[in-house]
């Protein structure tokens, strides 16, 4: 059972720097498998051509070494089903005569396949080799084996430079490195050479620290050779699904990222695939990584999310400044208006949002006031004392001016219901208003006015929309749900005022049931927001534990609360709008009822 805690590695184990859940560096024994100890089969064939599709292989070569000695060889002609052509005959030296009493592939191929079993292949452009080896497979029927594959010619390209050697070609490197064999195009004269350059690349690759099979098959020269040490951090971390933190010497979080596999996802940052500028200075800098472990893939995102939120590691760039959201308040006054707040209170005000900047949330006020007259004044207006002057919208139409006392309270109740009903609940008269007015703007060739008014009008049906749905799950005080795993079992979650409590698993075969009860027992505490439209949590988070909701085969299996969304909501008119968007709205007419539950399945799980 793991519930949240960001401050807790692994089986409780402290995440601080230095502490027993950060993985430091170790020992080069804990990287992977020496060179020292790898078996390598260094192989060259001569064929009939240049393809697999219409040639075939006349000679098979191949030298059986491992720690810098020869463990056995391995050659032989090989009769092919049509002519040597006579230009191979001549680069070669293999003639028809030759063959014609030599095996054929089908019986030469299971001998090379038994003398290479265990092995890493390796050949000088690999690719012709195996790509030969492979087709002969298929046509004999053998199963290929899932050989390694090391190509002496890609290594060369990175390591040997040009005022060392012309070329990469064989006969060149083998001149530079000294071999004892000269290419010929034979076979194993070709092998026993590429033996001798596979040893003086490796010996290249040492001295910049690669000691292992792995660091040798995932080498490049874009990888710094400190860069490369420091992948002992990764292959410390464990093959399990979790979040990860690089930290720097003084304990400082640089990164913080999610995995399925931690151990294969930290180790890419040590490979050329990791190709971010940004992630190799990081690189650099680290000094720790710290793996959390976690339960399921939603618990990972969300302390991955909650950890960028209080750190503010340098090298994220995704959420890490979610105090910059922002909600739309009709505010709580004889004569409401509309104004942009940082946080929800508990109090009768109406709230939308949140919005993701300052400037979509003014973008929405903007479209909402161009079709509700709502007053855009800033100073407080009461009945008994209305203000001495008006402005230019009450000119306009685009104000009632109770400013002036030109509109009473009652009458003025009506726009802000209008409004009120745009923010949190139905937006279908306000978007064909909107909408109305884009058309109007079009028909006059006011194109910029009318693409400008456009986005404004998404901007509050995406933060209408967005609100709307997070809202009963932020008001709900405990959702359990659970979705069955490919392996068996349940993936169990336990959500609070929109907040991710708790999170398990329940063991293939087992009574899901006791699995829930005790998440709801361990799970975190959460109190009831001061707002009540606002999540006890970021609102990304609390938009990760919808999508997880909303995935194929989730079942709530209690729900204190009341999950409904309005007809004709926000949702509706984005999915109008934007064909494809995620809405739990329903396109009914709204007379009839308000509101609908959520439509999931809820109670006991079967075993």
């Amino acid at each position: 059972m793991q519930t949240l805690d960001t401050g807790r590695g692994p089986s409780g184990r402290s995440s601080d720097p230095g502490g027993p859940g950060t993985y430091t560096q170790e020992t080069f024994g804990d990287l992977g498998t020496p060179l020292s100890e790898v078996t390598f089969v260094v192989v060259d064939l001569e064929t009939t051509g240049g393809s697999p599709a219409g040639s075939q292989i006349t000679e098979v070569g191949a030298v059986k070494v491992r720690g810098g000695q020869v463990l056995g060889e391995f050659q032989t002609l090989v009769r092919p089903a049509t002519p040597i052509p006579g230009f191979i005959t001549v680069l070669t030296g293999i003639t028809n005569a030759m063959v014609v009493q030599a095996p054929p592939i089908s019986v030469v191929l299971p001998q090379f396949l038994e003398f290479a079993r265990g092995s890493v292949l390796v050949a000088h452009n690999a690719g012709f080799d195996v790509s030969f080896l492979k087709a002969a497979a298929t046509e004999t029927g053998h199963p290929w084996p899932s050989f390694p594959v090391l190509d002496t010619v890609r290594l060369a390209r990175q390591l040997v430079h040009k005022d060392e050697a012309p070329n990469h070609k064989l006969a060149s490197l083998a001149r530079l490195f000294g071999s004892a064999t000269t290419p010929d195009h034979r076979a194993l004269h070709d092998a026993r050479a590429t033996v001798d350059v596979l040893h003086g690349l490796v010996e290249r690759v040492g001295n910049l620290g690669v000691h292992t099979l792995e660091e040798l098959q995932s080498y490049s020269s874009r990888v710094s050779p400190a860069q490369r040490r420091k992948r002992v951090l990764a292959e410390a971390m464990p093959s399990a699904p979790g979040v990860y933190v690089f930290r720097d010497r003084a304990g400082v979080p640089l990164y913080v990222g999610t995995a399925s596999d931690l151990r294969r996802r930290t180790l890419s940052y040590f490979t050329a695939s990791e190709g971010r500028r940004r992630m190799t200075e990081m690189v650099g800098l680290a000094d720790s990584l710290t793996p959390i472990v976690c339960a399921t893939a939603l618990e990972a995102s969300v302390r991955e999310l909650r950890l960028i939120a209080e750190h503010k590691p340098r090298y994220n760039r995704r959420s890490r400044h979610p105090e910059k959201a922002v909600w739309v308040r009709l505010t709580d006054e004889p004569f409401p208006r509309l104004s942009v707040v940082r946080s929800v209170r508990d109090d009768r005000a109406q709230y939308a949002g949140p919005f993701g900047s300052r400037r979509t949330a003014e973008a929405a006020v903007t479209a909402l006031h161009e079709v509700v007259p709502l007053r855009q004044c800033t100073r407080r207006l009461s009945e008994r004392s209305p203000g001495s002057s008006a402005c230019v919208l009450l000119e306009i139409g685009r104000c009632g001016g109770p400013c002036v006392g030109a509109q009473s309270r009652d009458d003025y109740a009506q726009v802000v219901q209008q409004a009120a009903r745009a923010l949190v609940g139905s937006t279908t008269d306000v978007v064909a208003a909107l909408r109305a007015r884009l058309d109007e703007l079009a028909g006059q060739e006011r194109f910029e006015e009318a693409r400008t008014l456009r986005d404004r009008m998404m901007a509050l049906v995406r933060a209408a929309a967005r609100g709307q749905r997070l809202r009963p799950l932020s008001r709900s005080s405990e959702v359990v749900a659970a979705r069955r795993r490919e392996e068996g079992g349940w993936e169990l979650v336990c959500v609070r005022y929109g907040r991710l409590a708790g999170a398990s698993l329940s063991p293939r075969g087992a009574d899901p049931m006791p699995y829930v009860e005790a998440l709801r027992e361990t799970a975190e505490v959460v109190s009831r927001p001061e707002g009540s439209d606002a999540p006890a949590a970021l609102a990304e988070e609390t938009e990760l534990v919808l999508r997880w909701l909303e995935a194929p085969g989730v079942r709530l299996v209690d729900l204190e609360g009341e999950w409904t969304c309005p007809v004709g909501g926000a949702g509706a008119s984005r999915a109008l709008l934007e064909p494809g968007a995620a809405s739990w709205s329903t396109t009914e007419p709204a007379a009839g009822r308000e509101a609908r539950p959520f439509d999931r399945p809820v109670g006991a799980l079967p075993g």
